[in-house]
């Protein structure tokens, strides 16, 4: 990641050093609720969340995974997860039984039904990604997306 910072990037940093509206963990949220609200309005009329899309992607990365690796696959929290399986497992979108070498972990597989509303949601999740990027260069979005990446992949270690 060297090089010049991009000027955006820089701006967000400089006015997250004085706004209370602009810090980081700010800035960071209001992006997220801006992006929950374009992949819900975007996808299927909010008949799907950005969590149980990241679940159904993970599940149907490989077949099989316990919710623990689901968990570790999506970024997100145990709790969470079990939640979102059940509800996905309601819907008819995943299977989840216990596995044979430990009775007290699940197995998760996608359905038939799951791949179909995965097949729609892909496409209109990289639309809701590239209208939320629009209006950076290519260099920026680089840029941007390595230091979110950075801070996702250090997010629990520190």
């Amino acid at each position: 990641m060297g090089g010049t910072p991009c000027p955006t990037l820089l701006l967000v940093i400089s006015m997250a050093a004085g706004d209370s509206l602009s810090t980081t963990l700010h800035l960071l949220h209001r992006a997220s609720q801006r992006a929950d609200g374009l992949f819900m309005r975007r996808l299927l009329n909010g008949e799907m969340t950005p969590r149980q899309f990241a679940v159904l992607d993970a599940v149907a990365s490989k077949d099989g995974l316990s919710q623990t690796d689901i968990m570790n696959a999506a970024g997100i929290d145990r709790s969470s997860v079990a939640e979102l399986v059940k509800r996905l497992v309601k819907n008819g979108c995943l299977q989840r039984r216990r596995t044979r070498r430990d009775a007290r972990v699940y197995s998760v597989r996608i359905t038939a039904t799951g791949r179909k509303l995965l097949a729609v949601a892909t496409p209109a999740a990289r639309r809701v990604e590239e209208e939320l990027l629009s209006r950076f260069s290519r260099q920026e979005r680089e840029t941007f997306l390595e230091v979110l990446s950075a801070m996702a992949t250090n997010a629990g270690n520190g």
